[in-house]
């Protein structure tokens, strides 16, 4: 089996979507489907049901998937165990990050990195960080920088770059905006909008509600912060943002006995071979992170 192809069904398989997997893989749609085609007349068996729009894996591709990943991450970890050998650090590292961090952590990071490795292609893939912990996982990419959850279950392990503080928020014109203290009960009267209720920071924002037997009263989600912050500072609710974001279109809100923080970091699969490369960035993330003590 051409391992081509094998990248190709499980782009498609997670995605659920040959479009998508498309774009994963800097391919066009019907590159994705002849080497499905291809794999299927291998096997001699069809991997997935096409009802409309809609695609699933049947029952032989749902036994191909685990042995695809496991074979997939066997070729790539031994390539890299072999490319290590030469202690240079070169070749491609597959990064996801979540927008945020993209935006407003990495960007000093990867000048860094890309002048002192030049020989390093990197592929950064813009994903929530629940996914990009699943990618991981998956073997789909080498290193998450992102939204640590409070503890890392294995194979996955975690390392700590920077304390994220978080501010409750509001629009400068916002009824709560000028009280010098302003209790969780009353923030519970108004409505908020917050990242997705799967998120690490909606998880913490909620917990710290029930603490008190309140709920907030989410009437939106969405998990990119610039769009957070824009519903905030034209009125419609009060959010979470990290204090990095803070500017005079939002105006943080004192509450009693309120500290709200996340931990943002790398993850990485302890079950693969890093390549060089990858060692190279998390010492690059950690010279960043003592730099800014």
């Amino acid at each position: 089996m051409d391992s081509a192809n094998l990248q190709a069904f499980l782009a498609v398989a997670h995605s659920g979507s040959f479009s998508r997997a498309a774009e994963q893989l800097h391919l066009t749609q019907p590159a994705i489907s002849k080497r499905i085609a291809s794999l299927e007349q291998q096997l001699d068996c069809q991997l997935f049901d096409r009802m409309g729009r809609s695609i699933t894996l049947t029952e032989a591709g749902r036994a191909l998937k685990p042995r695809a990943e496991h074979l997939l991450n066997l070729l790539h970890d031994t390539r890299r165990a072999l490319g290590n050998l030469s202690r240079r650090v070169q070749g491609q590292l597959s990064i996801a990050t979540s927008h945020h961090i993209g935006l407003h952590r990495l960007p000093p990071v990867l000048r860094r990195f890309s002048k002192a490795f030049p020989g390093v292609a990197l592929d950064i893939r813009f994903l929530d960080s629940e996914v990009a912990h699943e990618q991981v996982l998956h073997g789909a990419i080498e290193l998450a920088v992102v939204t640590l959850p409070p503890h890392s279950e294995p194979p996955l392990s975690s390392t700590h770059i920077w304390h994220d503080p978080l501010a409750v928020v509001v629009a400068p014109e916002h009824p709560l905006a000028n009280q010098s203290r302003v209790s969780l009960q009353q923030l519970a009267e108004h409505p908020a909008v917050l990242p997705e209720s799967h998120t690490v920071t909606h998880r913490i924002v909620s917990e710290r509600f029930a603490r008190h037997q309140l709920t907030p009263r989410v009437s939106m989600t969405t998990n990119y912060m610039e769009t957070l912050k824009m519903l905030v500072s034209i009125g419609l609710a009060w959010s979470v943002l990290p204090q990095t974001m803070l500017d005079g279109q939002v105006r943080r809100l004192p509450i009693n006995g309120l500290d709200l923080q996340r931990e943002l970091g790398v993850v990485r699969h302890t079950g693969r071979t890093l390549s060089n490369a990858a060692h190279a960035f998390i010492q690059t993330l950690q010279q960043d992170r003592e730099e800014q003590k």
